[in-house]
């Protein structure tokens, strides 16, 4: 699939093709432009555009024939081969640009009047209750779960919608017809997959699209104005859906081969059964909130999006490289078996509408059809000075035909890939070339840099941060792509026919799955691959001026190699990290820090320091990444236990992020497990990576290095209900560690906390050196407890603006008047205790 890869026939070469034909540009993006802006505009506006447009172009026409004509009876008659006069062509340009601009105007009125009218957008105003019959477009997918305080939300089910019929369920009114899209939010607990799981899936996921459902729930209006979507209609998910109308026989047929895909990969290793799907037709089920994280911050989540490269891949391998494909010598399934050049051409297209019905034909998959075919006739033609009016009138069709995509981010992002592959990555492989690169390093080199050069502006915006990592994980993604692609759709297709053939295939895809995730993994734990940056289009503008000057200087280093090495040697620095190297540039962590408090938002995440990059680590806050991002800074490779205090989602959903790419011996836990979902989590984690969870008990001592750390509470028997249930179960604990003494109390409320002062270890807990203050410093503290222990550092973890009013000014008085420095994570970041006796102090990150 590369340009150069031989001579082919015709003027192919870039050079000899002269520059490229840029007159369709200015009528896509005004069909582009105008489409975004008259969507959700009055039908005046909408009129007044349509005619004006079409007025002022009837108008420029008719004035350059009328020159033309008089231009003739002035000079006598014009041989027919003498092209138009030059002042022709700029009135036939402007015209063609207001007559699209007409055409998106009025497709886009159109399309922002099926949200607009009906019954729905007045009922979504009142809230009501209603009963529906609407027709599904989408897959059902998942929301993300969200962490809501100490419990995580339970995932919905979101499905697509136009709703057919709609009823107030009070029966007040008739029932009216309409054609009304809908995004239908289905409360619905739907648990994740796992081995064998798949019967335990939640029926509404298996909703084919083009099935007509009843539903009843309340309608509220679209979460924001300008949505393709009239309103949101939440549902209570207590049971399975009510079907009053089959799936198309298409649909049928795509959901037949998707779910056999799904079966036969359900066996594989955890990150090949989740990516598998994703890659060959954009399910991504399977794919984990911490899985879904490394691939953004590697800028690898187009892979997990039906695009148009999966077209090209399949094309290429039923033609043969696109770069013989008008040669004899071409190779492919098609030549191989005789199939003509012609035919093979139709059946290229059978294969195109063939991956457009398996995939479902959403606008996205059609985009990425459209977006895939011109790369692909660029390769495989060479004649690139054809192919920008072909991605042009790609974008003017696809903006007429469904005009909601001019506001999308995604048709963004595709349209500015595919550009980049036409116009920026042949130039730059050139480059590469003549500078001694060979030939396939320079134009997967040039690729990855061009898509990258031109995305990356729109991904700030909607990441608010700038991955430095994703140029080489796409290199390195790039090798497993084509295979994984090729055996994933060949699982597909053979999955329905020889299961057992077909898993067989889906082992040897997960090899190439997996490389793919271990480099999603390991770029997304780099502590800096990733930057933050202004999420806004003015942060984008100014990447935008960065990215231009540092091609600009990469021009220039590419006649120094010695440049380019010290540059890359920078680069890896900067990226990697090296403890010892930021240590010297930000102080952070400091030398011989002892215990540390991450800065993980509204929750808990503590490291005791056992040496060597070995710590042991107590809780995991709420976010994976913020989680592993401490660990990484403080060059943490090696933890021999976790302990989780108690269940809450505060302390244990960011378990993920502990346990990406380092080595953990075991999962200590309380044995009170509430909220059992939890619990769950927790058990799930551990053992997809064979990692042994066992339940703390008071009195239990332990020691790794110069860490020593008993366990204060809870005791052999878990406690009985409470008013605030799993807190009062939290795990407690004293350490030691060279003389320092700390007292961890997890989320202990007063109740447990006068418990302990009565226990047989009150007499330890007497003036030690740092105190985890209990339950992010709230209201609810033991003042004797708080005079007993009479810390001389007390450290609180809690996030900026949180609702609960942590840390309570009350605790905090208390804390200082018995003569403790009170330091807290909102304020003053991560922070890492030092020293001991006279030599005890805190760094703050």
């Amino acid at each position: 699939m590369h340009a150069a890869s031989g001579k082919r026939l015709g003027r192919s070469h870039p050079q000899e093709e002269g520059p490229a034909d840029l007159r369709l540009v200015p009528p896509a993006l005004a069909a582009w432009g105008t489409a975004a802006l008259t969507l959700d505009a009055p039908a005046g506006w909408t009129t007044a555009v349509v005619v004006g447009c079409v007025v002022v172009a009837c108008a420029l026409l008719a004035a350059g024939r009328g020159r033309t004509h008089a231009t003739g009876r002035r000079d006598g008659p014009r041989p027919r081969a003498t092209p138009p006069t030059p002042t022709t062509w700029p009135r036939v340009s402007v015209a063609a640009v207001l007559l699209c601009a007409a055409a998106a105007a009025a497709s886009a009125g159109l399309h922002g009047a099926d949200v607009r009218r009906g019954p729905v957008p007045s009922l979504a105003r009142q809230f009501a209750h209603v009963t529906v019959e609407a027709e599904v477009t989408s897959d059902a997918r998942l929301t993300r779960p969200r962490i809501k305080g100490d419990h995580a939300a339970p995932t919905a089910v979101l499905i697509d919608a136009e709703v057919r019929r709609v009823t107030r369920a009070d029966g007040s009114g008739r029932a009216v017809e309409t054609r009304t899209p809908v995004l239908v939010i289905v409360d619905a607990r739907a648990p994740r997959d796992s081995p064998g799981a798949a019967d335990r899936r939640s029926p509404w996921l298996s909703l084919l699209p083009s099935t007509r459902v009843r539903l009843a729930g309340r309608l509220a209006p679209a979460l924001s104005d300008g949505d393709r979507v009239a309103a949101v209609l939440r549902v209570r998910g207590s049971g399975p859906p009510q079907v009053v109308g089959e799936p198309s026989g298409p649909q049928r047929f795509a959901g037949r081969l998707r779910e056999g895909l799904r079966q036969a990969t359900g066996g594989l290793e955890a990150d090949a059964r989740a990516l598998l799907p994703g890659l060959v037709v954009g399910d991504t089920a399977r794919v984990t909130p911490e899985l879904d994280d490394a691939f953004k911050a590697t800028d690898l989540t187009h892979l997990l999006a039906v695009s148009g490269g999966n077209l090209v891949i399949l094309l290429a391998l039923f033609i043969g490289p696109p770069g013989l494909a008008q040669r004899a010598e071409r190779r492919g399934l098609a030549p191989r078996l005789g199939v003509p050049l012609r035919t093979t051409a139709l059946l290229g297209g059978a294969v195109t509408l063939g991956f457009v019905i398996v995939c479902r034909p959403d606008p996205s998959v059609l985009r990425a059809a459209a977006c895939g075919s011109i790369t692909l006739l660029a390769i495989a033609t060479g004649r690139r000075r054809s192919l920008i009016p072909a991605l042009a009138t790609a974008v003017l069709l696809l903006v007429l035909y469904d005009p909601w995509l001019a506001r999308g981010y995604g048709f963004l992002l595709s349209v500015l890939a595919t550009g980049a592959l036409l116009t920026l990555a042949p130039r730059w492989s050139a480059a590469l070339r003549r500078h001694g690169v060979p030939p396939r390093p320079a134009e997967a080199l040039a690729a990855a840099g061009a898509a990258q050069a031109l995305c990356a502006p729109v991904v700030a915006v909607l990441s608010a941060q700038v991955s430095l990592v994703a140029v080489p994980c796409n290199l390195l993604a790039e090798f497993a792509v084509a295979p994984a692609t090729v055996l994933g759709f060949a699982t597909l297709a053979t999955a329905p026919l020889t299961p057992v053939v077909a898993k067989a295939l889906a082992w040897c895809a997960s090899w190439p799955a997996r490389w793919i995730a271990d480099i999603a993994r390991t770029g997304a734990a780099l502590p800096g691959g990733a930057v933050d940056w202004p999420g806004s289009w003015t942060g984008a503008l100014l990447l935008a001026l960065v990215t231009a000057a540092v091609v600009l200087l990469g021009r220039r280093l590419l006649k120094h190699p010695w440049a380019i090495g010290v540059c890359l040697m920078v680069f890896l620095l900067v990226v990697v990290r090296p403890v010892p190297l930021t240590r010297v540039i930000t102080g952070w962590p400091p030398p011989g820090w002892r215990f540390a408090m991450c800065d993980v938002g509204q929750g808990d995440a503590t490291v005791l320091a056992a040496g060597d990059g070995t710590a042991v680590v107590v809780d995991a806050g709420p976010d994976p990444g913020l989680v592993d991002h401490c660990l990484s800074a403080l060059g943490v490779t090696r933890i021999p236990l976790v302990v989780l205090t108690h269940f809450h989602a505060d302390h244990v959903a960011g378990l993920p992020g502990v346990l990406r790419g380092r080595s953990v011996g075991a999962i200590e836990t309380t044995g009170f497990e509430e909220p059992p979902d939890q619990a769950e989590f927790v058990r799930r984690e551990a053992a997809a990576r064979h990692i042994e969870v066992t339940r703390a008990v008071a009195g239990e001592r332990r020691r790794t290095g110069s860490l020593e750390w008993q366990v204060l509470w809870p005791g052999p028997s878990p406690p009985g209900p409470v008013p605030d249930g799993p807190n009062d179960a939290s795990v407690a604990l004293l350490v030691r560690s060279a003389g320092l003494r700390m007292l961890l109390l997890g989320d202990l409320e007063p109740p447990v906390q006068r418990a302990l002062l009565r226990s047989p270890v009150a007499g330890e807990l007497a003036a030690v050196d740092v105190l985890k203050v209990a339950h992010h410093g709230s209201a609810y503290q033991d003042p004797e407890l708080i005079r007993r222990v009479a810390p001389r550092i007390a450290l609180i973890s809690c996030g900026r603006d949180n609702p609960y009013g942590h840390p309570a000014p009350g605790t905090v008085a208390a804390l200082r008047a018995g003569g403790a420095v009170v330091l807290r994570t909102d304020r003053d970041g991560a922070l890492a205790v030092v020293g001991a006796g006279a030599e005890l102090g805190v760094a703050r990150d």
